[in-house]
């Protein structure tokens, strides 16, 4: 299996990345992308061969998964001086909730709100912009990237509960039977031998977990 150009979007990715490519012994190009949504669109042009991607049914129609190596906390991060204290609380009239356009929050949330309203940004960032300049009243997001970003804003909090616990797994462009196999082998070992996890420690990711064993509804 020749391997030329491997999508991700989580710094977690890049330890497994390096040593795919290690593995197969070919050179390997690293395209990050600025969002999940971006790097799932990407993949109906064959713009990489295998990606690290958020686990979701509706990106089954493009890609397919391995199982999951991650499972990663989605949360609220909300400004200071917001009453909001748990998830429940920000599902009302008025809130603006922003969110990165088709990212699995986005797809999360948009089952799961009956009175918020969605406001889709394409990065993170520009959701932060968002949260800070007072054009929105929460930012969902992954609990690492909510944590870091907490520190750049005075005051704002991380709510304690989750909206989801997404499955973070390698997938590649649909009708790639051999490719599949190989990539699920490889996440099984690297989750087993402990790569997964020293890639989680080195990139100082808090609310990521390492997956457990096996193929955990990645369809």
């Amino acid at each position: 299996m020749g391997i030329t150009a491997i999508g991700y979007h989580r710094p977690a990715s890049l330890a497994d990345a390096c040593e795919l490519g290690r593995r197969l012994g070919v050179p390997v190009e690293i395209l990050p992308y600025p969002s999940p949504g971006a790097l799932a669109d990407a993949a109906k042009s064959g713009a990489w061969d295998v990606g690290f991607l958020g686990v979701d049914p509706s990106r089954a129609t493009v890609v397919d998964f391995s199982p999951p190596y991650l499972q990663i906390d989605a949360t609220y991060l909300v400004p200071a001086g917001s009453s909001f204290r748990n998830i429940a609380d920000a599902d009302q009239t008025g809130v603006r909730i922003a969110v990165s356009h088709n990212s699995v929050e986005d797809v999360v949330l948009s089952r799961l709100l009956k009175r918020a309203e969605l406001r889709r940004v394409e990065t993170v960032g520009a959701g932060f912009d968002l949260l800070r300049a007072g054009n929105a009243d929460v930012l969902a997001t992954p609990r690492p990237t909510a944590l870091l970003l907490s520190a750049r804003l005075p005051g704002s909090r991380v709510l304690e509960d989750r909206f989801h616990a997404t499955l973070g797994a390698m997938a590649v462009p649909k009708g790639q039977a051999g490719r599949l196999a190989y990539i699920s082998e490889f996440i099984e070992e690297a989750k087993a031998s402990g790569l997964v996890q020293r890639a989680i420690e080195r990139a100082n990711l808090r609310g990521v977990q390492v997956a457990p064993p096996g193929n955990q509804s990645t369809k």
